[in-house]
């Protein structure tokens, strides 16, 4: 009886090993990740299609500040060779790729990692994509509202008796440093959260450094924003604060919860 037992419960466990890692041999995880790449490739050329219509739009935006200083600052965006209009949209196509086709490449990256995942880990990166990517968004939107005032701001310590030619191609990528950094810089509190859960920075740590992150905030948001536009760095300032007490209010909730764990964990030893 004994032996029967323990052989039906080896069964059950090796039937439910195999389920969970769903074994599959290399030749179709080659061929699985060839259809995604294919999916993924496609989605970007589609989308650089897209973008590469777009483009005119997109510079038209980017022309915007330079056309409204233009005769006060004598500024105006120059090509430095006879393909440089061309580059500068073939530039717009490929990163507006990128983010255009985006959802459907991460989807396909996560189809094909998720089911090698246990159920803990999907949890977790599920988790932190859900709060990186929408935080991203808001800081790179944050980025394309400021990038303006930065324009006319740093073309301001010209003299009007000077002309500022704008290189397209350093232009666009200056205004695509901008919007990446305010992105990343709204992120970072997930990055606190993901530590705290790690064990590795507390959230009484979190707590003793408010005062040092928001300086840190203030000095970056003064780095990023013309020193005379307040309202510049209020919308980078204020949002990061609140993310970072976010962040800490998490991370005080999941060491409570972690403490009681360990004391009732205690409790049931003794």
């Amino acid at each position: 009886m004994t032996t029967t037992t323990a052989t039906t419960t080896t069964g059950r466990t090796s039937r439910r090993a195999t389920g969970r890692t769903a074994a599959m041999p290399l030749s179709g995880h080659l061929r699985e990740a060839k259809m995604r790449l294919y999916r993924a490739a496609l989605a970007f050329l589609v989308a650089a299609v897209v973008a590469y219509l777009l483009s005119d739009s997109v510079l038209d935006i980017l022309r915007a500040p330079v056309t409204e200083i233009a005769e006060t600052r004598n500024a105006s965006i120059n090509y430095d060779s006879i393909t440089g209009a061309f580059d500068l949209k073939l530039k717009i196509a490929l990163y507006g790729g990128i983010a255009l086709s985006s959802p459907v490449w991460l989807h396909q990256l996560l189809a094909y990692v998720a089911p090698g995942l246990t159920g803990r880990e999907k949890k977790y990166t599920f988790g932190f994509l859900a709060g990186v990517l929408p935080l991203f968004a808001a800081g790179a939107t944050v980025g394309v509202l400021i990038f303006p005032r930065m324009v006319e701001l740093l073309t301001g310590f010209a003299s009007s008796e000077d002309s500022t030619l704008l290189q397209a191609s350093y232009y666009f990528d200056f205004v695509l440093k901008l919007v990446l950094a305010s992105g990343v810089a709204f992120t970072l509190p997930v990055f606190l959260v993901v530590l705290n859960i790690m064990g590795i920075l507390p959230a009484r740590t979190i707590a003793h450094s408010w005062r040092v992150a928001v300086i840190g905030i203030v000095i970056f948001s003064a780095l990023v924003t013309p020193a005379a536009d307040l309202m510049s760095m209020f919308l980078l300032v204020v949002p990061m604060v609140l993310l970072y007490l976010m962040a800490l209010g998490i991370a005080w909730i999941h060491d409570r919860r972690k403490d009681r764990r360990l004391a009732a964990e205690l409790k049931g030893v003794i």
